[in-house]
């Protein structure tokens, strides 16, 4: 135990030793490029992410009770988090009715890149869901219309969410599972996603799915420093039925050149290139055909980023214990009020209770099963079977999510 307190003394020291005193200009200064939104500068009394898991250190204390600070934490569980991408609804509704498959591909392609933008202020770092755990919410659309979303985490290792969304008057369905994972790179951390977004336009099966998966996000500066999110690497949109494909390169900004949040494009049918994607995922994005050498917004954050579709949650008064927002409430509530040590408590609460329930699980031979999802040639797919009239497609998707509720062979309703 001596030698674990002696080795992070020694990283602590090496850590601190190279930080930069606070008061100059270079301290000061957020990385070029950046937004506000995009950078984390800790004031005097937050000092780096080392400074605070040390300072969480007591003689005798469980180690395991350490956390992330909680100016690192974002007050919503990443079951909660995905619903991002479902917030611009109108990029992609009324896309069965283009006559051109290559007009629909890029409106996908809308979908998709409008999700990046909505983020908390900072770095920041959603609750990990415990088994178990859903999400459920609603959208009322202007138009009278609704979108119904189903969030579960179905696996603990490795940990995978699974989500279901779907608009059966606006014929739009998104189905996919998330799979993280995250590495220590020093002053850095990565979180590669793995998985995939299946988006399928009801009115048109013959297309098929449009499948996309996700770039890699990078949190820099976490030991000293600047904290900056990026994210990186690249990224695929298919639709094998139409022969369309667009390789995303999310660029991270080098030391000495390049620029934040830059993405880049090429949209192909088969061999034949389609355009090309440019611009920022933070401002806005273009695409331009190969042909004509015209130009078109594909979405702009800074003008329309602020239309989000409202979601409609039951009050935490209608959830079950194992729902989100009920779940983490204790934790959301101490970051709220900047308190390190409850929301400590309020975190180590829902984990432990977690382990305790696989602790039984396992000595009485049981298995999680989930609720909403089943695996199924080696994709989490919802339990239910849609009807193909929109009118009783709503009536079923609304009383699967809302008005079920877990029988014997489900999981529990606890953590």
């Amino acid at each position: 135990m001596m030698g674990i307190f002696s080795q992070a003394g020694s990283h602590f020291r090496a850590a601190t030793t190279a930080v930069k005193p606070r008061g100059s200009l270079e301290d000061e200064r957020a990385p070029s490029d950046t937004e506000s939104d995009d950078t984390s500068i800790l004031d005097e009394n937050e000092g780096s992410i080392i400074t605070s898991l040390i300072s969480q250190l007591r003689v005798g204390m469980d180690l395991s009770r350490v956390t992330f600070p909680t100016f690192v934490l974002e007050p919503r569980s990443m079951l909660e988090r995905i619903t991002d991408f479902m917030s611009h609804p109108d990029l992609i509704f009324g896309a069965e009715n283009c006559n051109d498959p290559e007009e629909r591909f890029i409106r996908v392609l809308q979908y998709y890149l409008a999700g990046w933008h909505i983020k908390p202020k900072g770095v920041k770092k959603p609750y990990n869901p415990v088994l178990g755990e859903f999400f459920r919410c609603r959208y009322d659309y202007p138009d009278g219309t609704h979108g119904f979303y189903i969030a579960e985490q179905v696996s603990h290792h490795p940990p995978i969410s699974a989500f279901f969304y779907i608009s059966p008057a606006n014929r739009v369905s998104i189905l996919g599972e998330l799979r993280p994972k995250s590495k220590f790179l020093g002053n850095s951390v990565s979180t590669t996603m793995e998985g995939e977004n299946r988006v399928t336009l009801l009115g048109l099966p013959e297309d098929g799915e449009y499948v996309i998966t996700m770039p890699n996000m990078y949190a820099r500066g976490i030991l000293f420093g600047k904290m900056v999110l990026e994210l990186g690497d690249t990224c695929m949109a298919k639709n094998e039925k139409h022969g369309m494909f667009c390789d995303l390169d999310f660029k991270t900004k080098g030391f000495f050149s390049g620029t934040y949040n830059a993405l880049t494009g090429r949209v192909r049918r088969n061999s034949t290139d389609i355009g090309e994607v440019s611009g920022r995922w933070s401002h806005i994005m273009d695409f331009k055909y190969t042909k004509t050498g015209n130009k078109r917004v594909l979405f702009d954050a800074v003008k329309d980023g602020q239309n989000i579709s409202p979601k409609w949650v039951p009050t935490e008064d209608d959830q079950e214990p194992n729902e989100s927002r009920r779940l983490w409430k204790d934790l959301t509530l101490a970051i709220e009020h900047k308190d390190m040590e409850a929301a400590t408590d309020a975190k180590s609460a829902v984990e432990d209770a977690q382990r305790e329930q696989r602790k039984r699980m396992e000595e009485s031979g049981q298995k999680h099963v989930p609720r909403f999802f089943e695996l199924r040639d080696g994709r989490w797919v919802p339990k239910l079977t849609i009807p193909s009239d929109p009118t009783a497609a709503i009536s079923t998707v609304q009383q699967w999510i809302f008005n079920s509720r877990p029988t014997l062979a489900g999981p529990s309703s606890g953590p």
